[in-house]
C-alpha cells in the first residue's frame, strides 16, 4: 500500500494567553492520499487555519509527527522546511497575495525561478496553467487590472507552478461573491485533479465542501 502524500499524528498546538492555556490543536490525526482532495470543514476560530499552518511548516510551537511525501518533517531545521515548502507544498489563501508590480504570468513564473526552472520552462509553465484557467488573454495584465475571480485563478495557478504533491488551500473562496467562488471553485477542482495533486482545504462551508472527496470536521481541536 502506497504511503500517503500527508500523515498527521497526535498534532497538539496551545497558546499561553493572560496567564491561561488555550488548546488550539488536541491530538489531531489526519491522512490524506495521494490525489484526494479533502475538505477541512469547521466553523471560523476551530483552529483549521492554525492546522494549516503546521502542516505548512509555516510556524514552530507544535509538537506530533508531520509526513509529507514519506519525509517526516516535524523536527526539521528552518532551511529543510522551507526546502519542502517549496518542493512539494503549495498554497492558497483566502487573500490573493499577488505581487502587484508583476503580472498575471510573472506572478506564476517567480515561484518556477525559484525552483530553478528555465525562464522559458516558467513561461511556458504559466501560460499553460492560466489559459486552463481561462485566463489566456491576460497573462499581461496586472493584479489592479483583474477582477477577484480572476486575481484568485492567478493565485490558483501560482500555487500549482511547481507540480506540488500538496495543496494547502485556506478558505479559497472566502472573499468572493457567491456565483464567483462557485466558479472558481470548480476550476480549481478540476485543474488540481488534472495536475494529479493532492489537496487539503479548509472551508466553513458545507456545500463547498461536499465537493470534495472527502470531508473531516474540526471541532474544539480534535478531527471528527
Amino acid at each position: 500500500m502506497n504511503e500517503p502524500i500527508l500523515a498527521v499524528s497526535g498534532l497538539t498546538r496551545s497558546f499561553a494567553q493572560g496567564g491561561v492555556t488555550i488548546e488550539v490543536l488536541r491530538g489531531v490525526d489526519l491522512t490524506v492520499g495521494a490525489g484526494e482532495i479533502v475538505a477541512l470543514l469547521g466553523p471560523s476560530g476551530s483552529g483549521k487555519s492554525t492546522l494549516l499552518q503546521a502542516i505548512g511548516l509555516l510556524e514552530g510551537g507544535f509538537s506530533g509527527s508531520i509526513r509529507i511525501a514519506g519525509s517526516e518533517a516535524a523536527q526539521l531545521d528552518s532551511h529543510q522546511r522551507t526546502v519542502v515548502r517549496r518542493d512539494y507544498l503549495g498554497f492558497i489563501y483566502q487573500f490573493h497575495h499577488l505581487l502587484p508590480d508583476f503580472n498575471a504570468s510573472e506572478n506564476v513564473v517567480l515561484p518556477q525561478l525559484i525552483r530553478d526552472k528555465t525562464r522559458a520552462e516558467a513561461d511556458d509553465r504559466a501560460e499553460s496553467l492560466l489559459t486552463a484557467l481561462g485566463l489566456g488573454q491576460r497573462l499581461t495584465h496586472r493584479p489592479s487590472q483583474l477582477s477577484g475571480g480572476e486575481q484568485q485563478r492567478v493565485a490558483v495557478a501560482r500555487a500549482l507552478a511547481n507540480r506540488p504533491a500538496l495543496v494547502l488551500a485556506d478558505e479559497p473562496t472566502g472573499n468572493l461573491d457567491e456565483a464567483t467562488a462557485d466558479i472558481v471553485l470548480a476550476e480549481f477542482l478540476r485543474l488540481v485533479r488534472h495536475e494529479g495533486s493532492a489537496a487539503l482545504v479548509a472551508t466553513h462551508n458545507e456545500r463547498m465542501a461536499l465537493k470534495m472527496d472527502r470531508v473531516v470536521r474540526l471541532h474544539e481541536g480534535r478531527l471528527a
